[in-house]
């Protein structure tokens, strides 16, 4: 059953959920928030709504979750493998652990994605650079 406009969570709680995982909201995600909560609040509920269940997992902890997460962004080289990357820190990841998981995305997208993960850790953890 689909929800009606007052069960829909609010910008803020949505922005919320960003800030709870990552820290805070990256503005691309904060841009497309905003428009799609003036636009179509339905669908941008239930995309929400699945992103954090899929986040969330009982049978898996955070810092996994986020680790995978990283890793998987890396084989695409998408720039959200930063965000992840700070998630996964802020759930107790390493600078070892994110570093093994860019290995095992480099396995299956080859230096590109280890090039984007020496990127994003140096970023991260400038005092090991």
């Amino acid at each position: 059953m689909a929800k009606t406009r007052d069960d829909l969570p609010t910008l803020a709680e949505l922005e919320k959920r960003y800030e709870d995982m990552i820290g805070f909201t990256p503005p691309r995600i904060a841009k497309r928030l905003k428009l799609g909560m003036a636009v179509a609040p339905e669908v941008v509920a239930a995309i929400e709504d699945w992103r954090i269940t899929a986040l969330t997992p009982e049978a898996l902890d955070q810092k996994t979750v986020q680790l995978m997460a990283f890793a998987i962004l890396l084989t695409q080289t998408s720039e959200a493998a930063t965000n992840h990357a700070k998630a996964a820190i802020k759930a107790g990841a390493t600078l070892e652990e994110l570093h093994a998981a860019a290995a095992v995305a480099a396995l299956f997208r080859g230096v590109a994605a280890f090039n984007l993960a020496g990127e994003v850790l140096t970023g991260l953890f400038p005092d090991k650079a």
